[in-house]
């Protein structure tokens, strides 16, 4: 057994790029090694900016020696083809085996391959791994045709025993393997002999270099937590800015800076967005007053004077970016407080596009103000707030803040609605219309914000609906899918009770109702399967009144869900099934609709009589229970008529010879399904 080290020295690799990176060679090299018949233990993959590294453990030393057995043609076969197996298996007419088989005589061939050698497969599987590693972006450098992430420097490849270690010899576009490295750039830049991992590993440690991104990870995290808090303060969580930072220095060292006073007015936001995008920087909070004051920078290497220097020349740069930015909101404050406000900038999308065919972000602003007008009452929000609040929301688009910071619109919204004197519901509504953006979001909960947002999503939907630009497959360039399921999410979460149909028809759009719930439906089940909720229940749920009525539908569909989970629930889906299916069989013969519902007079059995009395029993309770929208009540009352219907069907013929009693029977059977029915479409449940 042996263990192997690779490392691919580099000029240095973009952060975005590094664990992916570190992923695939740990995958083109392990799975061209088993394939080639050399087994291992475990592998792991690290990444530094100037390096990936692969470590695999319990190597076997050569492939193993394999036989495989290989079936012929006929041996009676024309000339050509036996030549062409032999060709193909690299063996001889004497090698060939012939052997009577039901078919007939057959040739087969026995093919041996010897074991190679670890270190022959290796250089054949690294080689193949750099010339063709799927890196995003790649170049040329020099003369050679070899691209890389950028200019590959040096090619480490050992394989370790307990005797010693070996250099795995291979030569790429000039780069011969060694078992040398180099440590951090300034600190410790000299060349390294290394023999293993653990001695790889610790030698580049006391070179100033920590392999391990989380390692890296971690130390930055405790180190500015650490320094935030003995100051009083806090860091603000940021795990992508960690995860890149992480990527950015081989010697994390921690400092922590100041900002400027002039700018500690500044909205948190518009803090922590300039100094993450364009430093890199860490934004440092004050958690009684919810200021950024302070900021935490992450130096690759440590200097005499302890960072005083960087930080100095971070404070430089850092002022230069937040005076544009505090340039940036001190203009837009001054256009939301005058007397023409933040309808100068409604006044400025009229020449923004929103679609080519649908209009301008103008126009999609006036359709969804008459959108949030017509949804107020439904979601209880008062109308003109709701219109107020739809003509704003996105006027921020013409801001210069949100021209710097895209990501900043609906957040400076309503800072500015605030400035210019509008309430914190229309101008929460800016910021809110836009959630939820992604799955784990939270949905708005206040009903100004909802109307406002369940309006831009509506149009959006029966606007691209109307143009005929739908998603296809996994195509959805216009996010549509996810305008659904914002829909959907923020209907149900806030329990509302929206007529998709009724709202869909009022839209500016001609939009197909009825193909956009069908849309709607889809996602709902993909939502819902999460939950533990299957498909055929909720189409069982579809096929009931109302069921544009998504949070109605979701309602009916979790109660029979919770009802078919008991054995009185599942025992009662058979029972209907029997029941529908001797029923069908009777109407399709007789052209006669069971569904008068019987007469207890005509019973003959006492189960029979039960059955009757169960039924009455139950829809009592089940009538005013749908009339209710108690889902819950319904289901259990129809489940509880399982042990009767139990009964009935063991006690009693129903295709008996009496055709008044068998023709009551049916109509009992009827009642069945028309009871059932009008609690969910059972039908179309499995099994």
């Amino acid at each position: 057994m042996a263990d192997l080290l690779i490392e691919l020295f580099s000029e240095e690799i973009p952060a975005r790029m590094q664990a992916r990176a570190a992923d695939d060679l740990k995958k083109l090299m392990t799975d061209g090694m088993v394939e080639a018949g050399l087994t291992y233990a475990s592998a792991a993959a690290f990444a530094t900016p100037r390096r990936l590294c692969l470590t695999v453990e319990g190597l076997l030393d050569a492939s193993p020696r394999t036989v495989e057995e290989r079936k012929g043609p006929k041996a009676d076969a024309p000339e050509k083809a036996i030549e062409g197996f032999l060709r193909g298996a690299g063996l001889t007419r004497d090698d060939l085996e012939e052997r009577d088989t039901p078919k007939g005589k057959i040739l087969f061939a026995k093919i041996t391959k010897e074991g190679r050698p670890a270190a022959e497969i290796i250089a054949e599987v690294l080689e193949q791994t750099i010339r063709n590693f799927p890196w995003p972006k790649s170049m040329r450098w020099g003369s050679g045709s070899l691209k890389w992430v950028r200019p590959l420097q040096s090619i480490l490849c050992i394989l370790s025993r307990e005797d010693g270690a070996e250099v795995v010899p291979l030569e790429v576009e000039g780069f011969a393997s060694g078992n040398v490295t180099y440590g951090h750039r300034f600190l410790a830049p000299d060349a390294i002999t290394v023999s293993s991992f653990d001695d790889y590993a610790a030698k580049l440690k006391r070179a100033f270099v920590v392999l391990d991104p989380a390692e890296r990870r971690d130390a930055i995290w405790n180190d500015a937590t650490n320094m935030a808090f003995a100051s009083g303060l806090e860091v603000v969580e940021d795990a992508g800015l960690l995860a890149e930072v992480a990527g950015l220095v081989e010697w994390p060292v921690v400092l922590m800076g100041r900002i400027g006073d002039d700018f500690l007015d500044l909205p948190p936001e518009v803090l922590q967005t300039s100094m993450k995008e364009h430093q890199k920087f860490f934004s440092v909070r004050n958690p009684k007053t919810g200021r950024i004051e302070k900021f935490v920078t992450v130096a690759n290497r440590t200097t005499a004077d302890d960072g005083a220097t960087i930080l100095a020349g971070n404070e430089k740069v850092l002022s230069a970016r937040l005076a544009d930015a505090k340039f940036f909101w001190d203009n837009d404050l001054r256009v939301a407080k005058s007397d023409e406000g933040m309808a100068a900038w409604v006044e400025n999308l009229q020449n923004v596009t929103f679609h080519n065919k649908l209009g301008t972000q103008a126009e999609l602003i006036e359709r969804m103000a008459v959108l949030a007008r017509e949804l107020a009452p439904m979601v209880g929000a008062d109308a003109d707030e709701a219109e107020q609040a739809a003509r704003i929301a996105k006027a921020d688009l013409s801001s210069e803040m949100v021209y710097e910071f895209p990501e900043l619109q609906g957040l400076m919204g309503r800072y500015y609605a605030i400035a210019a004197g509008m309430s914190e519901e229309v101008a929460a509504a800016s910021e809110e219309h836009y959630a939820p953006l992604g799955p784990s979001d939270d949905v708005p909960t206040a009903p100004v914000s909802i109307a406002v947002a369940l309006a831009e999503k509506i149009d959006k939907l029966t606007g691209f609906w109307a143009i005929d630009e739908k998603p296809t497959g996994s195509k959805d360039p216009f996010a549509l899918r996810r305008a659904a399921l914002g829909f959907i999410r923020t209907s149900l979460e806030n329990d509302l009770a929206i007529p998709v149909r009724e709202v869909v028809g009022s839209s500016a759009h001609a939009a197909d109702a009825e193909d956009l719930l069908a849309f709607l439906h889809d996602r709902l089940k993909v939502y819902l399967k999460d939950q533990g909720i299957r498909h055929d229940i909720i189409d069982a749920c579809i096929a009931m009144p109302n069921n544009d009525d998504l949070t109605l539908l979701v309602k009916r569909a979790r109660a029979l869900s919770d009802t078919l989970k008991t054995d009185d629930g599942e025992n009662l889906l058979q029972a209907f099934k029997r029941a529908n299916n001797i029923l069908s069989q009777a109407e399709a013969g007789s052209n006669i609709e069971y569904s008068h519902g019987g007469d207890i007079k005509y019973a003959e059995e006492d189960v029979e009589r039960a059955l009757f009395k169960a039924l009455d029993a139950a829809e009592a309770v089940i009538a005013p229970a749908m009339q209710s929208q108690d889902f819950v009540t319904a289901m259990s009352a129809m489940a509880s008529l399982r042990p009767t219907l139990d009964a009935f069907f063991e006690g009693v013929q129903i295709n008996t010879d009496n055709d008044i009693v068998r023709r009551n029977r049916l109509n009992l059977l009827g009642r069945i399904r028309t009871l059932c029915a009008s609690v969910a479409d059972l039908t179309k449940i499995d099994g």
